[in-house]
């Protein structure tokens, strides 16, 4: 009945793509299917039996506590409003730079994602306050949206990320299947802080790549990125350049710190996160009882989303097994030409076009952990592969026509700014991303080099 799992799958891209929520979309389908299947006797009920037990196993899932204070964390932060002033600040540092405002809110997109990681918030926060700044000093839209866009999506990849924290999860459970279907049963564990320390050494390579982009077109296309001429008001000293950088720089090192360090581990750390930014917010006055609610109803719906998701995830998987899809899969992957090198291209490939209509969360809790078990069989290391598929959906994300920055960017851009333009911006953006996956693909030591150093 493998042709039943292929069509549940192609079933619930459907429903999605017209517009139905996600979370009932995956749950409500597999139903749907395994009730179909129970009346024809085609499908075992008593796999159904295991829902209440998964469900429990989610609740209790220690790695998943960081998911809501990580969340808070980051949204606190957004309402304190630090990086309006990290902008200003670098801007009036490096605003007199031909390109310097390109270099600045790149900078300023890399402290959101390490101290915030959700990429929607952090797209939508940069466009609302540098996009019109960009464009009034004569900077054009495609070099102005391209690099919004690409900055704001390095919450995907660089630590400590929600999107990390989850892949993690799954990529934990993935790597012991794949043991003990090798017949290795005192399995290895891969955790949360191996691919935050996997993901530092290309986090970092993204940023010196945009860096790098920017100020060469800087350099051969003057026209597009004028030079801002300093007036009396632009004049930053050194005291307002820490004092702008040195609480988002304190509290991401305390957080990814103590991971990396063995201080604490990622639940514990995001507790130290979330307690860290309330208290920024309260000090530099920008936290009241309204504002306060406020962060507390975002991080309540975005944390309510992602589990029930989670939820509708389990339920699918269940339902895919129970028609013998992970079956189909594996042999689907080894029997193509290349073995594990065609494998892994083939699941990228694939990941890359589901980026369009998927969400990372959605690709996360339903596609890794039918497709990850399977590579990981084949010999490949869980940190590079988790770190691989983390910078492709990155790259998705930012792809024409479907990005999903794209549209985020959309939402808040003036109308003088055409989509084209958007679109025209962000693809230098994604052949650096490309070139970026066939250097990690070329050189895994880039990402499990430093995992290996801090945990052997």
């Amino acid at each position: 009945m493998e042709w039943v799992a292929l069509l549940l799958f192609l079933s619930v891209i459907v429903v999605l793509l017209a517009g139905f929520p996600v979370a009932f979309t995956l749950g409500g389908t597999a139903l749907i299917f395994a009730g179909v299947g129970v009346l024809t006797d085609d499908f075992n009920d008593a796999l159904l039996s295991g829902l209440p037990n998964r469900v429990f196993g989610i609740m209790n899932n220690e790695t998943l506590i960081a998911v809501p204070l990580f969340v808070f964390m980051g949204v606190t932060l957004e309402r304190a409003r630090i990086a309006e002033e990290l902008l200003e600040t670098l801007s009036g540092l490096f605003g007199s730079l031909r390109g310097g405002l390109g270099i600045s809110v790149t900078l300023v997109g890399m402290l959101l994602a390490a101290s915030t990681g959700i990429v929607g918030a952090t797209v939508v926060t940069m466009g609302l306050l540098s996009l019109p700044t960009m464009l009034r000093r004569g900077y054009s839209p495609e070099i102005s949206a391209g690099t919004i866009c690409a900055s704001g999506t390095l919450g995907q990849i660089i630590p400590p990320s929600i999107i990390l924290v989850m892949l993690g999860d799954v990529m934990t459970s993935a790597y012991q299947q794949a043991q003990l279907d090798m017949g290795i049963f005192s399995p290895k564990t891969v955790s949360v802080g191996d691919l935050f320390a996997g993901a530092l050494i290309p986090g970092l390579l993204l940023v010196l790549l945009y860096v790098l982009y920017i100020l060469g077109v800087a350099v051969f296309r003057p026209k597009i990125m004028p030079a801002h001429e300093r007036g009396p008001d632009d004049n930053v000293t050194y005291v307002q350049v820490l004092q702008a950088l040195l609480p988002p720089l304190a509290l991401m090192f305390a957080v990814l710190g103590s991971i990396l360090f063995g201080f604490a581990t990622p639940t514990e750390a995001a507790g130290i996160g979330a307690m860290g930014a309330l208290l920024l917010a309260v000090l530099r006055g920008q936290l009241n009882l309204e504002r306060l609610q406020e962060v507390m109803q975002s991080t309540l719906r975005i944390s309510s989303m992602v589990f029930l998701i989670l939820i509708g995830a389990s339920v699918f998987s269940l339902v895919f097994r129970g028609y013998g899809g992970d079956d189909a899969v594996r042999t689907m992957l080894e029997s193509l030409p290349g073995s594990v090198i065609g494998a892994v291209v083939v699941v990228m490939l694939v990941m890359f076009l589901l980026g369009f209509v998927l969400d990372f969360i959605e690709i996360t809790f339903v596609v890794v952990p039918i497709v990850a078990p399977v590579l990981l069989a084949m010999g490949l290391d869980p940190v590079w592969l988790g770190i691989m598929i983390a910078i492709n959906l990155q790259t998705s994300f930012l792809t024409p026509p479907f990005g999903f920055a794209l549209f985020y960017l959309r939402g808040v851009a003036p109308p003088q700014v055409a989509t084209s333009q958007i679109y025209r911006g962000v693809i230098p953006f994604v052949a650096i991303q490309v070139f970026a996956l066939l250097l990690l693909a070329l050189f895994p030591d880039l990402i499990t080099w430093l995992p290996n150093r801090i945990y052997g």
